[in-house]
């Protein structure tokens, strides 16, 4: 019988950012110090709003609910409505603890396994086929619904903004998804963690009218405060859709004990209810991307997609995706090979946004 660790390296790849270590090593030797921008981790300041929530509610001995507060839903069904043009009831609303949680178990607590299928984007943030793979289903990375073999497709997943490309699906894509989905009986989860950050497009929830035709069956949203709020620190995040779903989840996660603490819980409620902070935030990233994208540029790398979201999509004509890493290393610079997202990355990097300002102006310094 196979030990638990063999049996883990078999069901599992090898997380990808440890493969980055020598470059980071590179990078970290230049004399101005590294500009990472290989991952998405926020940098800025936590909104004032946000952490005086946080404090006023420290004092939070019982157990939370793993539901979370009325006033919480009712923030994430507002926001919702406001912003996203989604009308909602807040009992369809779930509390996460961050979204990779429930990207990587969501498939599970939903009851794929084995025999099923879950199908997600051809470039794609690795954890969608974490998650499958966790579930015992078969992952299958693809861009096209049609031709896919017998086996019955229990979840499909999309993602606009897209993490790593930047790209945004347009209404028209995303409604001949639901219908393929809601004829085979399948559910569509749609990661929409980038959805405020729309830049040369506007992102659209798959729980619009337009998308969904007024009705959330068989939909599912799942949306995230780490980058519109900079809570990444907090695990802040949501699921939202069909409430026959969402009350699936709510039991298998009540079972399990996965409750987002009661103090984040408030601070959530605070930064839903308030645009001001994250219309701020949102101006930072523009200004940081109109430095940095005609300074990559100017250099020779050609940026494809990156409509909206907090990364670039770049490739350089003379190198692969691994050539690329080094020679922006070689700057000080550090990035992501676009392969941890899927073969068909293999020529591009994915360069993030987040960094202050401070490194953003270091590495335009570099490329120029």
């Amino acid at each position: 019988m196979p030990r638990p660790r063999e049996r883990l390296s078999a069901r599992l790849p090898r997380f990808p950012w440890d493969r980055l270590e020598p470059a980071k090593a590179t990078a970290r030797a230049h004399p101005d110090g590294i500009v990472d921008l290989s991952v998405g981790t926020p940098v800025d300041d936590v909104p004032t709003v946000i952490r005086e929530a946080l404090a006023g509610a420290a004092n939070a001995p019982g157990y939370p609910a793993t539901y979370g507060t009325a006033a919480l839903r009712d923030a994430a069904a507002g926001w919702l409505a406001r912003r996203h043009g989604v009308t909602i009831d807040p009992a369809a609303v779930l509390p996460t603890i961050g979204s990779k949680e429930t990207v990587a178990w969501l498939p599970t607590q939903l009851g794929v396994g084995p025999g099923d299928v879950v199908v997600f984007p051809e470039l794609a943030y690795p954890t969608y086929d974490v998650g499958a793979r966790l579930a015992g289903a078969r992952p299958v990375a693809s861009d096209g619904l049609l031709g896919l073999g017998p086996e019955p497709v229990a979840l499909v997943w999309v993602n606009s903004p897209s993490n790593p490309t930047g790209r945004v699906l347009p209404v028209e894509h995303l409604r001949k998804v639901v219908a393929w989905a809601r004829e085979r009986g399948a559910v569509v989860v749609s990661d929409e963690c980038y959805i405020e950050l729309g830049w040369e497009a506007e992102p659209v929830s798959v729980l619009h009218p337009d998308v969904s035709g007024g009705s959330h069956e068989g939909l599912i949203a799942l949306h995230s405060l780490s980058k519109r709020s900079n809570l990444a620190g907090y695990r802040a995040a949501f699921a939202a859709g069909d409430q026959a779903l969402i009350g699936e989840l709510l039991e298998v996660r009540k079972h399990g004990g996965v409750i987002m603490p009661e103090p984040v819980q408030a601070a959530m409620t605070a930064a839903l209810n308030d645009d001001a902070h994250a219309e701020e935030q949102r101006r930072r990233y523009a200004a940081r991307r109109d430095r940095l994208r005609p300074a990559l540029e100017d250099a020779g790398w050609r940026v494809e997609h990156s409509e909206a979201g907090l990364y670039l999509w770049a490739a350089h004509p003379a190198y692969d995706c691994w050539q690329s890493v080094d020679a922006l290393a070689e700057l000080g610079i550090l990035v992501a090979p676009g392969d941890f997202y899927g073969q068909a990355g293999a020529r591009h990097v994915r360069v993030a946004l987040t960094a202050t300002d401070e490194r953003i102006d270091a590495a335009v310094k570099r490329l120029t």
